[in-house]
């Protein structure tokens, strides 16, 4: 098979014009809403695991940091439409790619941290030097601990691109040896298949619990600095 393994990951063009940004505007169309009073159960299941997934996260915030809240939810949003976005045929899954992942990971994380030095200064210098350091590990301390905060966003985006892109590689894979198998052994071929089908499920768990895991953190920090 002489097909490029990564040809799933080049941004798609449309006449020479990037459809990316049509690609990412896409997902939210997908979400039902509804203009009457009495809502289907479609609504109302959607509307249930909103609220419980906004309750689970901002349990621990203050007023202040309840005021990302719709932000958060509208984040989570995103990125799982979008994940689940790349498991159809013929598709592209932005959130492989590791500079939008990062556009969305540095204004957030900035936002937190910038939120933390201006309402408790001290709070957030205090994370640079633990208590009871010795004085010659000083240097060294806030070294470290100003670096480990520096690649914070670099962490979110680069977890959540390697776990996406990962399960699209492994389910291409495991897709051609089943397209191979099928000219040459047909039990072989139905139980690769029966992985695939199996891995797919798995895929779609993961494109869920990444977008958690993604806004999870984003919150964690939030938490750190209000």
């Amino acid at each position: 098979m002489n097909e490029n393994l990564f040809a799933s990951f080049i941004a798609p063009t449309t006449l020479g014009l990037p459809a990316a940004v049509l690609i990412i505007l896409f997902p939210p169309l997908l979400i039902p809403t509804s203009k009457y009073l009495i809502n289907n159960r479609l609504i109302t299941t959607q509307q249930w695991l909103i609220k419980l997934t906004s309750k689970q996260m901002m349990a621990m915030h203050n007023t202040k940091g309840r005021t990302w809240s719709l932000m958060l939810v509208s984040l989570i949003i995103f990125i799982a439409t979008t994940n689940l976005l790349g498991l159809l045929p013929h598709s592209f899954t932005p959130t492989t790619q590791l500079s939008m992942n990062l556009a969305m990971a540095i204004p957030l994380w900035a936002g937190a941290v910038i939120m933390g030095f201006r309402s408790k200064i001290k709070n957030a210098l205090a994370h640079f030097l633990p208590q009871g350091t010795p004085t010659p590990l000083i240097p060294m301390l806030v070294i470290i601990e100003t670096i480990s905060l520096l690649i914070q966003p670099m962490a979110l985006a680069v977890r959540l691109t390697a776990n996406i892109t990962a399960g699209h590689l492994l389910m291409h894979l495991i897709g051609s040896a089943t397209l191979a198998m099928s000219t040459i052994n047909l039990p072989s071929t139905l139980i690769i298949f029966t992985i695939l089908i199996l891995l797919t499920i798995l895929e779609i768990a993961v494109a869920l619990i990444q977008a958690y895991v993604f806004t999870l953190l984003v919150s964690l920090y939030l938490h750190d600095n209000t």
